[in-house]
């Protein structure tokens, strides 16, 4: 089975914009599920019945983890 990756290129509260790796396909939905749907209607769309080979992914921008977690600060062990 062939994949449609569909790539985030803006993302706004309410607002996301994918658009296809390997096609000419630029979709826009308020969340990520509805992104999802989208990009298979468009697939559908562009693809015809052949759509049925392909697996539609939708992905993010690759950014480094974050994390409101701090590693604890401990004073050097004392000794005697």
């Amino acid at each position: 089975m062939r994949e449609a990756v569909f790539r985030v290129v803006a993302e706004l509260p309410g607002h996301l914009e994918a658009q296809a790796e390997t096609l000419p396909i630029r979709i826009k939905a308020p969340t990520l599920e509805e992104l999802q749907h989208q990009a298979s209607e468009a697939l559908i769309e562009h693809m015809g019945p052949v759509h049925c080979t392909y697996r539609v992914r939708v992905r993010r921008h690759q950014r480094p983890p974050c994390s409101a977690i701090r590693p604890l600060q401990r004073p050097p062990a004392l000794r005697s």
